[in-house]
């Protein structure tokens, strides 16, 4: 008998420091219409001083546990979605493990970018389904403005740090809340998006071309990629549920752009107000969009729980994760 899974908490943090578009004027020559007009974006939340991935990343992953009313300790693994972390190691679920006190947890990171929050829950679900884990945390946190180049406008006004978490466990009504999932990758294309790590050679060998540690990407192809295979996959999940389009309460993209997701609306002929965005706010957060979107949907009440939903993530690699799941009341 497969055993059921239930999405017991949701929790997002991001820095207090908000860069609005008019304040990249000053840095930029930009305006606040045009990028608007490009992304949908206004402002974003970015870390500042000393903060880092990992403290916004205890923070989400606290307040997701108090959602879901376990004790810390009954933690069996905790999973960091960070492309852009604190440290090479300790690891970013290893930090987040000590600040929190899991004590009883594993640990390990994921690289998959901003479809990373999926690909951790396909990894809990498969953890607690073969029995080998019952409670897992998912934490995605990155500081994606600290690998930016702030003198390439077209790519440094879409992002923000933000940090988003979810406890899995095993459900205690024999309800699965993760209805089916589905995990892609297409490393051919994984010169859309690259972030290169700087390093230097052994002094005893010949000297290699140091490559700054800065986000580069085709918007173009970016787009075009998304909003050519993504409704495909979206509905080869949503079929693989047995549920109809028509039967799900809400679509929850990763905020990329403004442009994607209104693409992704039309090609799925799905109500627009039951689209949930709110990049205007926060920009793109890498894999922390999906999980602030839907926290800050549900506190402002436009997004009704318990509903059905589509949470459906794509990004460097390309990767592509979508999932349609059930949200529970209290989850948020």
């Amino acid at each position: 008998m497969s055993i059921p899974i239930k999405i017991a908490g949701i929790g997002f943090q991001v820095p207090e420091t908000v860069i609005t578009n008019d304040d990249l004027t000053k840095i930029l020559d930009t305006s606040d219409e045009w990028i608007k007009t490009r992304t949908g974006i206004e402002k974003r939340h970015v870390l500042s001083g000393n903060e880092s991935a990992v403290q916004i990343g205890i923070e989400a992953a606290s307040k997701a546990i108090e959602k879901s009313n376990i004790d810390v300790k009954a933690i069996d693994l905790i999973i960091a979605a960070a492309s852009v972390e604190t440290h090479a190691y300790p690891s970013t679920a290893c930090e987040v493990q000590a600040a929190i006190g899991a004590e009883n947890a594993a640990c390990f990171d994921i690289t998959a970018a901003c479809s990373g929050l999926i690909y951790g829950m396909g990894i809990a679900r498969a953890f607690i389904k073969s029995e080998s884990a019952k409670t897992v945390l998912v934490v995605a946190t990155d500081a994606i403005s600290r690998c930016l180049d702030w003198t390439d406008r077209a790519s440094c006004v879409l992002f923000g740090d933000g940090a988003g978490a979810m406890v899995l466990t095993v459900s205690d009504d024999n309800q699965d809340d993760i209805i089916a999932i589905d995990l892609k990758a297409e490393g051919h294309l994984g010169n859309f998006i690259k972030m290169p790590i700087p390093g230097k050679n052994c002094p005893l060998v010949q000297p290699n071309d140091e490559e700054k540690m800065y986000v580069k990407m085709d918007g173009k192809e970016v787009y075009k990629y998304v909003v050519t295979k993504l409704p495909g996959y979206i509905e080869e999940c949503v079929q693989k549920s047995g549920l109809k389009m028509s039967d799900i309460d809400y679509l929850v993209p990763h905020q990329a752009n403004m442009r994607i997701i209104e693409a992704l609306e039309k090609r799925l002929d799905f109500d627009s107000s039951h689209v949930i965005s709110n990049i205007q706010d926060y920009a793109n957060t890498s894999a922390a969009s999906i999980p602030i979107a839907i926290v800050e949907a549900v506190q402002s009440g436009k997004m009704k729980l318990p509903c059905s939903a589509i949470l459906t993530g794509f990004g460097a690699g390309m990767t592509v994760g979508t999932t349609v799941v059930r949200l529970r009341e209290g989850i948020a």
